[in-house]
């Protein structure tokens, strides 16, 4: 089982300290956070960044820009840019010999618009971003993203959804958004076991976005666990900290996580 490090723990760092940071931490697989001042440049320092990721000893997966970013707004622009900044990751991505790709399906933010066009436009989107990610061998992991209302999908539509796609792309699910829209967590891993790349692991309280250590909120960590123990599943455990997080939590965490599918075993 690979347990990852989220790059949003460090997020305000510089990229090298930042990656630093985690490794001494004990990460041995880290999800760049490509989102922040600190990406600011990336077009114009592609190369050089390339060579300093490669030269350290640690796997990655990517997490391409999150805020400000929505593949199906209602502005024909914005939805461009948000592909452009998709396909720019994969190919980074693969410079960089990361093992996936996450990639937000969008939001609706007002009642006023569609989530059912939204949906197609999701479709249309990932169905581009495929073309580029499938013959670069990059895995698309489709998170499930929103809430409060601004979700493009139920719990049943986001499995129905990802089924529907090109093999590239995968279940990427986000256990706090999750929780936020009271989906039923061992239930979706159940459902979704047979392609799913990745978890995304943080706590709340179903009142925000918190990012929380595990355990901090009201999640129901031990089903989760024991469902996972049952499906023998081989995703990658990402635990997705807010910045500010200390960082001796990320390996206290791993270990937690590692012991308590062990006494299930």
């Amino acid at each position: 089982m690979t347990i990852a490090y989220s790059q949003l723990i460090t997020l305000s760092q510089p990229i090298e300290a930042s990656i630093q940071a985690l490794i001494e931490a004990g990460a041995e697989s880290i999800e760049l956070m490509i989102d922040g001042p600190e990406w600011e440049n990336i077009k114009e320092e592609w190369e050089s960044l390339i060579q300093q990721l490669r030269a350290f000893d640690v796997a990655y997966s990517v997490h391409p820009p999150a805020w400000d970013i929505n593949m199906t707004s209602e502005n024909r622009e914005t939805r461009k840019t948000a592909i452009r900044e998709y396909e720019r990751s994969i190919r980074f991505a693969h410079a960089i010999g990361a093992e996936h790709v996450v990639i937000h399906p969008g939001f609706t933010f007002s009642p006023v618009f569609s989530k059912e066009v939204a949906k197609e436009r999701a479709k249309e989107g990932i169905e581009q971003l495929c073309e580029v990610a499938r013959p670069l061998g990059i895995t698309l992991g489709i998170e499930n993203v929103g809430y409060h209302g601004s979700s493009l999908f139920t719990q049943a539509e986001y499995v129905q959804f990802v089924k529907t796609l090109d093999p590239c792309a995968s279940y990427l699910i986000d256990t706090g958004h999750a929780h936020l829209n009271d989906w039923d967590i061992p239930a979706l891993l159940s459902e979704t076991s047979d392609r799913l790349v990745a978890l995304h692991v943080h706590d709340n309280d179903q009142t925000g976005d918190d990012h929380w250590r595990i355990g901090h909120g009201t999640i129901p960590w031990e089903a989760i666990w024991d469902e996972l123990v049952q499906l023998n599943n081989d995703s990658t455990v990402i635990l997705e900290y807010a910045p500010g997080t200390p960082l001796h939590a990320l390996k206290e965490d791993e270990q937690r996580w590692r012991s308590a599918l062990n006494e299930r075993q």
